[in-house]
């Protein structure tokens, strides 16, 4: 396995969010050439920019031989085991796995743009991320502390895991 670092925002608010989050993440754990080495605690948050129940979120770190595009379609894939549907944009989902961040690499295809476009207007991406690795970088970005200064107004709380 080569040392790819890959941190995947993981999101649920549709059917048992809670279940959903807990099997995407045991699924992450077998995908092959991957080892899942840095998880976050699970986040109650309120959708942005969309409706519907609030979300169970978290982020989890991937060492991974795979690439960006192998991974974004073994992510669709676990999307799809466990009935992500994608009626309307920003619509509730059992389940939403992004890339948010593959190395330091900056990546804008018509599938993948990486570092994920919205991750530094989200609480729900950078608090669970600052908490698996305060120090990371997000590519064409202000540091991490000065991101989540800007989000404060954003309700995030801490699931009792």
């Amino acid at each position: 396995m080569s040392g790819n670092i890959a941190y995947i925002g993981i999101g649920s608010n549709l059917g048992n969010a809670l279940q959903n989050v807990g099997e995407a993440i045991e699924i992450l754990r077998d995908l092959p050439d991957t080892r899942l080495d840095r998880l976050s605690s699970l986040y109650r948050t309120a959708p942005v920019d969309a409706t519907g129940d609030d979300y169970v979120n978290a982020v989890a770190r991937l060492i991974t031989g795979l690439s960006p595009d192998n991974l974004l379609h073994a992510l669709w894939n676990i999307e799809n085991r466990l009935g992500r549907e994608r009626p309307f944009r920003n619509a509730p989902r059992t389940l939403d796995l992004d890339i948010l961040l593959y190395n330091a690499d900056q990546i804008n295809t018509r599938q993948l743009t990486i570092p994920h476009p919205r991750m530094a207007e989200r609480a729900f991406v950078l608090v669970p991320l600052a908490e698996i690795d305060p120090n990371v970088e997000i590519p064409g970005k202000e540091k991490l502390s000065v991101l989540l200064s800007r989000l404060k107004n954003q309700r995030i709380d801490l699931l009792d895991n």
